[in-house]
């Protein structure tokens, strides 16, 4: 049987024009015995295709299983007649792993493993250029291969100088080299194929035949054009020989190959002897954890032992009796599974950001278990969740388990360099994500190549939002709209092209902080290459790949709200001496709760933005369960499911809870008969529709990927068949799936969701409880969260906290809480809020300081400071205390040149200077200082813009006013301004503008009064 040994797919980035699932795909319906996905010096499309051959594989066994359970489908063929010609749909092909070898010379050779020690050295060789480059670059040369070239079979294409290379590789291996020949389709085939195996005799090596595909399918020959273009940078008219003269360069049946190979038959035949001797499979793949096993002690001791010891640390009173059990029972499925030492590798990466200061709260799936709270990876006590166990942790699935550690995103990168140290980076490494094209990139890099101007680019890209479908979003109309002609042939073909490449892989990118750690070489299990950051070195892979081998992973990820709390908990021991953490916080505060039913939630994690204000006072929370929900309910997938409301008006007792079958009633009873998690999405599936283990883990998969592959409709007809089956109303199958449909979006799982329910209460704890603090902190690790410095000061004021300004002798680099005199705490602001001061340069003046500075040039003279930052501390207004005004200050600056005093004027020149008249300067308005202050500051404390029109705004009682008669008491008009953008942007590069009211108005479900807010 044919085997197909060197097939380009789309992890060839910019260059091959399918995916390697469609290659498999295509490969199974021609009857290829054996294909290789064999990219440019890479694997990355590798386990895609491996998972492809997996379900081709499984459809394929359940098809014959039906055939001899049910006999065949349709007539039979008469005796007699020839069976008419039809796709091999029986055949399974064999993937087999690859890459193809670009050398620094140009040489290029296919590599085939035939082993797993052939994959090591292949992975090894892929290592060894990768980390040579920059990211995305690849450095190897003759020696390299010859030295790692053991138990590979190779290709060699004969491009440039191969023949010299050829001799050095013959002399290393032997028979293990052989030369491809592919057609190229131009007429002049026979006599190039008849040259080379002429070259082959003379060198003493078989000739091997290959079709050398770039794509599954003939139909994607302008695809592969669209992609030349994109990666030359240039319009697909202007490719010339670039472009492909046909869409022959497919993938090819052995029907066809000996019918292009005829004369040289035994080339065609020699693929599949080649692939025979090629018995490597990704199954082969033994994924082994690090062992952890250290003083003598077995993992499985070893994780005992810090469990139960933790037991001791969590409940100094004794634990009760149910949880001891929960333990007992968690560490025995632990063991029985061996995954003793994933918890230990989290429980050592948490101990370490401990013993360092560095916050931490673990989630994911395990992370909600009795183990996880006594080995302190997460703060929320497993009596407070309703997960069970095993459905993170299943014998039955033998799935590994996940659990993702947030820390402080200032101080992640401490945890990461401490496991590249602590495991060696021939060990560890972090996980890729394939960047795919969707949406706007799509349209504007396929438009600029088709010719399509910037404007219209900028027109189209305008219409569509978020991940959905391009085509179903330039509609006729809405191009009309824009100014384009739908029936335009340029357009039509464009947006053709803008469909079809959606889902395609662009480039690898690195994962937020998934890890991947192994107890031999790992370099030796998947090629390590370097990330654009500087010390970081990742994989090809991302985590769906490694999911599929079972390789475990643990995140090590940022949050900015980690940040902040541990800053305030910081400052809480420092000047009230209560020394907090997330566990040890007072549970249940009901003055909390009243604050979030209030919606005073600004700063408050996870339930700041406008809509979550907006759902609080309905929610009205008054227990941690509630915040579990309120952090999941919000989210584009429950609100585009339409289950936002239905909740409300069950928990407000304005619609019955009603349930369509007991049986999944236990599974949304505590929701109310509303799934808002995924776990419930996912027991929907295989409770009422009957959902296998296996096909529930593939919807899992699709909800996962959605953004890249947009599959979860894939499910919707096996999902609506299934629950009319089991007796459920077709109203409420639809329901349901729209609902599963809506977490392919956005949804929350329940373990996450409660990880991240304990820092919405311990944030919200530190607003009511300690404003001040709770704002400084805020301050301090910006940029984060929804809202721009400005009205985080206005709010902390509007709480009674004092806000002072920045003082050139009393400010640090960071805001700080000071006596206020009066017994209680000030906020001062720091240098950091001050636009053009660097921390560096803050940290300079702040060093120099002494007893402090008394007057600008001081500050010049002592801290070194470059008269441009001089400038920018005057027009902060940082010397007012020294009873300099802005304009004073700035005065004193611009006269400063040069970044040190001259010698001969550094000293006092004993009278012999010349006296100078003080300039008088007239005294800046309350309206300019204000400007001024938001230019150098983006925030003032004197008044809010508005309030100085508020005499034009409001006339004198009596005035006639157009439009509402004559001013009386009481009787105002509102106005509002824009505030500056929040420094960090949004999904797709768009900020926030906030548009604040000066005016304040009555809550309508609390009574209190509020400033009015809105965002743009």
């Amino acid at each position: 049987m044919f085997a197909e040994l060197s097939a380009t797919s789309n992890f060839t980035f910019l260059t091959g024009a399918s995916h390697p699932e469609e290659l498999m795909e295509r490969a199974g319906l021609m009857g290829v015995g054996a294909l290789a996905i064999a990219d440019e010096n890479s694997v990355a499309g590798i386990v895609r295709a491996h998972q492809r051959g997996r379900e081709i594989a499984s459809a394929v066994a359940a098809r014959r299983a039906a055939l001899e359970a049910d006999g065949p489908i349709g007539p039979l063929c008469p005796e007699g007649f020839a069976r008419p010609p039809s796709l091999d749909v029986d055949c399974v092909p064999r993937l087999l792993p690859g890459a193809r070898i670009v050398l620094s010379c140009g040489f290029q050779v296919t590599v085939l493993p035939r082993d797993r020690a052939g994959w090591g050295r292949l992975c090894r060789l892929l290592s060894l250029g990768r980390l040579r480059a920059e990211k995305g670059a690849c450095v190897l040369h003759v020696g390299d291969l010859v030295e790692w070239g053991e138990g590979l079979e190779m290709l060699v294409h004969p491009v440039g100088d191969w023949q010299a290379v050829t001799r050095r590789l013959l002399k290393r291996f032997g028979a293990a080299v052989s030369l491809c020949a592919a057609p190229r389709y131009d007429g002049r085939d026979a006599g190039r194929i008849a040259r080379l195996a002429g070259c082959a005799e003379r060198l003493g090596v078989p000739l091997v035949a290959s079709a050398r595909p770039l794509m599954h399918h003939g139909g994607r020959r302008r695809m592969a054009d669209v992609l030349t273009a994109i990666r030359q940078g240039c319009r697909v008219d202007e490719l010339g020989r670039a472009a492909l003269a046909n869409g022959e360069q497919r993938l090819r049946s052995e029907a066809e190959m000996l019918r292009l190979f005829a004369g040289h038959e035994a080339a065609v035949a020699r693929a599949g002897e080649v692939a025979a001797r090629c018995r490597f499979s990704l199954d082969e793949l033994r994924y082994e954890y690090p062992s952890e096993v250290t003083g003598g002690e077995t993992a499985g001791e070893r994780l005992a032992r810090l469990a139960r010891a933790g037991l001791r640390w969590r409940y100094p009173s004794g634990a009760p009796e149910k949880v001891r059990a929960m333990l007992e029972h968690e560490l025995e499925l632990i063991g029985k599974l061996g995954y003793e030492p994933y918890f230990l590798t989290v429980h050592d990466v948490v101990d370490f950001a401990r013993s360092r200061g560095i916050l931490c709260q673990g989630r994911g799936s395990a992370a909600n278990s009795v183990v996880c709270f006594c080995l302190g990876v997460t703060s929320v006590s497993p009596e407070i969740g309703t997960m069970v166990f095993e459905r993170f942790v299943s014998e039955a699935r033998d799935e590994p388990p996940d659990i993702d550690v947030d820390f402080e995103h200032e101080r992640r990168e401490e945890v990461i360099q401490h496991i590249y140290e602590r495991y060696g980076r021939h060990r560890a490494g972090l996980c890729a994500t394939v960047i795919h094209y969707r949406g706007k990139r799509a349209t504007r890099e396929v438009g600029r190549v088709m010719g399509l101007s910037d404007d219209t680019l900028s027109a189209m890209s305008s219409q569509i939002w978020g991940w959905g479908s391009v085509s179903g979003q330039m509609m006729d109309s809405r191009l009309r709209e824009i100014g384009l002609d739908p029936a335009d042939k340029r357009l039509v073909l464009t947006l053709s092209l803008i469909e079809e490449i959606q889902g395609f892989p662009r480039h690898l990118s690195q994962h937020v902080g998934g890890f991947i750690i192994t107890e031999g070489r790992l370099d030796e299990l998947v090629p390590v290459e370097n990330a654009t950051m500087e010390d970081r070195t990742v994989i090809p892979w991302d985590k769906d790949d490694i999911d599929t081998l079972g390789i475990l992973k643990v995140d090590v990820l940022a949050l900015g709200m980690l940040s902040c709390i541990r800053k305030a908990f910081d400052m809480l021991a420092e000047h009230h001496g209560q020394r907090f953490d997330l566990a040890t916080l007072p549970p249940e505060d009901p003055r909390v709760y009243d604050m979030l039913c209030k919606a005073d939630s600004l700063g408050v994690f996870q339930v700041e933005s406008r809509a979550q204000m907006n759902f609080l006072p309905r929610m009205r929370p008054r227990c941690f369960y509630d915040l579990v929900i309120e952090v999941a309910i919000i989210r584009p997938g429950p609100i585009q499911g339409d289950m936002v409301h239905p909740f409300l008006r069950r928990r407000n007792g304005e619609e019955k809870v009603e349930f369509p079958s007991d049986a999944l009633g236990e599974v949304l009873a505590k929701t109310l008969g509303v799934p808002l998690f995924q776990e419930q999405a996912m027991q929907i599936a295989i409770i009422g529709a009957g959902f296998s283990p296996d096909e529930a883990d593939q919807l899992r998969r699709a909800l996962a990927t959605f953004k890249k592959l947009g599959r979860v409709s894939d499910f919707e007809g096996r999902f609506m068949k299934g629950m009319l089956k089991n007796g459920y109303d077709a109203d409420f199958a639809a329901r349901c799936f729209s609902q599963i449909e809506g977490f392919g979006s956005y949804g929350f799982p329940e373990s996450h969701a409660a990880s991240f329910a304990l820092l919405v209460y311990a944030s919200a704890w530190l607003k009511r409880h300690h404003p001040g603090v709770f704002a400084c902190a805020l301050l301090n690790s910006q940029p984060m969260g929804f809202y721009a410095p400005a009205q985080i000061v206005r709010d902390a004021r509007e709480h009674g906290v004092e806000v002072r300004p920045p003082d050139i002798n009393e400010s640090f680099w960071d805001n700080t809480m000071e006596p206020d005199g009066e017994g209680g705490l000030a906020l001062r602001l720091g240098f950091r809020q001050i636009r053009a001061m660097r921390e560096e340069e803050a940290r300079w003046i702040c060093a120099a300081r002494g007893n402090g500075y008394r007057d600008v040039a001081a500050v010049w003279r002592r801290a070194g400071v470059a008269p441009h930052l001089m400038e920018a501390l005057a027009e902060a207004d940082v010397f007012a205390a020294l009873g300099l005004n802005r304009r004073e200050a700035l005065w004193e600056a611009k006269a400063l040149r040069g970044d040190a005093p001259l010698p001969l004027f550094a000293g006092a020149l004993e009278g012999e200077g010349i006296a100078e008249a003080a300039a008088v300067l007239p005294q800046m308005s309350l309206g300019e200082e204000m400007v001024e202050d938001y230019v150098a500051m983006r925030l003032s404390l004197r008044a809010h813009p508005m309030a100085l029109l508020r005499p034009r705004l409001t006339p004198a009682e009596g005035t006639p006013v157009e439009g509402i008669g004559t001013a009386t008491a009481g009787r105002t008009r509102t106005a509002t301004y824009l505030s500056p953008p929040v420094d960090d942007q949004g999904q797709g590069g768009r900020g926030f503008v906030w548009v604040r009211e000066e005016g304040w108005q009555a809550d309508p479900e609390t009574g209190e009064m509020k400033c009015r807010t809105a965002v743009v």
